[in-house]
């Protein structure tokens, strides 16, 4: 893990803004945590076990908050709660009260585009169809936050989609799908640096 990161830091990339604040998209509740759309939830997840961070939920910013320490850099993490379509809110209640920039929120969010398992960070752009993220844009009145895109592939049919994400992944789906966001917390020290270029290169390269 240190041999990758040494590697991503001598990369030689340009650094963009460190991030502050990530955020995972999911609805809030038992009956969805093994769902899909919570994909988002279970990055922040991720993080909370490898710091020992516990997430509290914290009503004047709608979502359930910690506050970290990777490598010595300050993070905020966040889990909306108010159901996927009013993350927004969530995200620039906590952004605006830290006075956290757009550009150094990175949102964690699944994505029907990429097969279960796959990974991509983009910095910037629309919403995709995403309503956690439509809401986000909205809300921020901005698109330059940095977007982490969690692959649960795609049911076939655009009819299908809203009982795919609500539905309860298998298995095999989530497994491939944590191991994804386990390599990307191996990487958070590059992550908060900026990084952004070298972590797309290493992360997109993944079989």
């Amino acid at each position: 893990m240190a041999t990758r990161r040494r590697a991503l830091a001598n990369a030689g990339a340009a650094v963009m803004a460190a991030i502050s604040l990530m955020v995972g998209l999911g609805n809030p509740g038992r009956e969805y945590a093994t769902t899909r759309h919570n994909a988002g939830f279970w990055f922040i997840d991720a993080i909370a076990r490898r710091t020992g961070a516990e997430l509290r939920p914290e009503p004047k910013f709608h979502g359930h908050v910690a506050r970290v320490s990777v490598g010595g850099d300050a993070l905020w993490l966040l889990q909306p709660q108010t159901y996927m379509n009013h993350s927004g809110q969530a995200v620039a209640a906590l952004a605006r009260f830290h006075k956290i920039a757009p550009a150094q929120i990175l949102v964690a969010h699944d994505e029907l585009d990429l097969r279960s398992g796959a990974v991509r960070l983009k910095q910037g752009g629309g919403h995709g169809g995403h309503n956690g993220l439509r809401d986000i844009i909205a809300q921020l009145g901005s698109r330059d936050f940095t977007r982490l895109r969690l692959g649960i592939d795609h049911p076939g049919h655009s009819s299908q989609v809203t009982n795919y994400v609500l539905g309860k992944a298998t298995q095999a789906e989530r497994q491939a799908v944590c191991d994804a966001i386990d390599e990307v917390v191996d990487l958070l020290p590059n992550l908060l640096a900026g990084e952004f270029q070298q972590l797309m290169n290493h992360l997109h390269a993944r079989p």
